[in-house]
């Protein structure tokens, strides 16, 4: 039997199914400066959100941090024990002096943020599937995986999403991963390499960070980009391979990673695609989702820059603005 969780009560109805928290965001002693990335992106998101009057704090679901308990479902207790280690922590991070504080500080600071932001990606899969559409405002941490962290991500919040779905929601049994971040989701492949239940569709620079190649064997639909690719390319290619990877199956969920670290400029995508690119892309995927009636859970993943929240903000406006959620 599934271990009792607050993750998958209920949240109010007249809640909207945008997952978020102000403990999402990372900020301590300038540290989160030291990192190419703006810490803060989420809490900016909603920020933008509420300014349009698409939202109000009363009306977005509350994330509550995974429990030990939780991350137990997919981590192994080796791994949740190593986090123990701020060195550890500041090589999973690559934010180096973290290394140098105690790890109270650390697990209050950093592991916090990331543990509700796992959390908030948990609850978002069963708000999928009971309102057609989730969105949670942080998550999407796709090279963690069981036992192993990296690239900013000490939490794998993609398997425990579709585990717990797996192991708690009647009817779900299999789901779809489109990963549309700029760098490989080799954590999510790891958990998932032999488990026919997942089919992973992944887009992404081919010459950058991780380079998993035994990660790629779990990939059943690999789309590798060329440095500087852009928007035609780009939106023809993400368009023919989602609508290929949903007639080749129909999952009873999509987990959608939207990165926005392919946007033009991004340190470390080495894409070039432009904010309406970007905003046309999480269109394609939404509109692919929705006409097939598949429950879609996006997570916003990689891209850090400071223009990366506006650019976020405007594509949740544009996809409510077309009726697509």
């Amino acid at each position: 039997r599934p271990h009792r969780t607050a993750l998958y009560e209920a949240p109010p109805p007249a809640c909207w199914p945008i997952v978020y928290s102000p403990e999402y965001n990372i900020t301590f002693m300038g540290l989160e400066k030291l990192h190419p990335f703006d810490a803060g992106k989420w809490g900016k998101v909603i920020d933008f959100l509420k300014e349009e009057k698409l939202i109000a704090d009363d009306l977005i679901v509350q994330a509550r941090e995974a429990t030990d308990e939780d991350l137990l479902v997919v981590h192994t207790r080796r791994y949740l024990n190593k986090l123990k280690w701020s060195f550890v922590v500041a090589t999973i991070t690559e934010i180096p002096p973290v290394a140098f504080l105690p790890n109270f500080v650390v697990q209050r600071r950093v592991l916090k943020p990331l543990r509700t932001q796992t959390g908030g990606t948990i609850m978002a899969g069963k708000l999928a599937v009971d309102r057609g559409w989730a969105i949670n405002v942080g998550g999407g941490f796709h090279h963690c995986s069981s036992d192993k962290g990296g690239g900013f991500c000490a939490y794998a919040d993609i398997t425990l999403a579709i585990k717990f779905l797996f192991e708690r929601v009647q009817g779900v049994s299999k789901a779809t991963i489109i990963d549309l971040d700029a760098h490989q989701g080799n954590g999510h492949e790891r958990d998932f390499m032999d488990d026919h239940r997942v089919y992973i569709m992944d887009v992404y620079n081919r010459y950058i960070y991780p380079g998993d190649g035994f990660a790629k064997r779990a990939i059943k639909r690999k789309v590798e980009l060329e440095w500087g690719t852009e928007d035609t390319e780009y939106l023809q290619k993400v368009h023919t391979h989602v609508e290929g990877a949903l007639n080749e199956l129909k999952p009873d969920i999509i987990v959608y990673n939207a990165g926005t670290d392919i946007l033009d400029g991004d340190p470390l995508g080495g894409l070039a695609i432009s904010p309406q690119g970007i905003v046309k892309r999480d269109e394609v995927v939404f509109k692919a989702a929705r006409s097939r009636r598949i429950p879609i859970l996006m997570v916003t993943s990689g891209g850090y820059q400071k223009k990366t929240a506006r650019i976020i903000a405007d594509s949740i406006l544009n996809l409510h603005n077309l009726g697509l959620i």
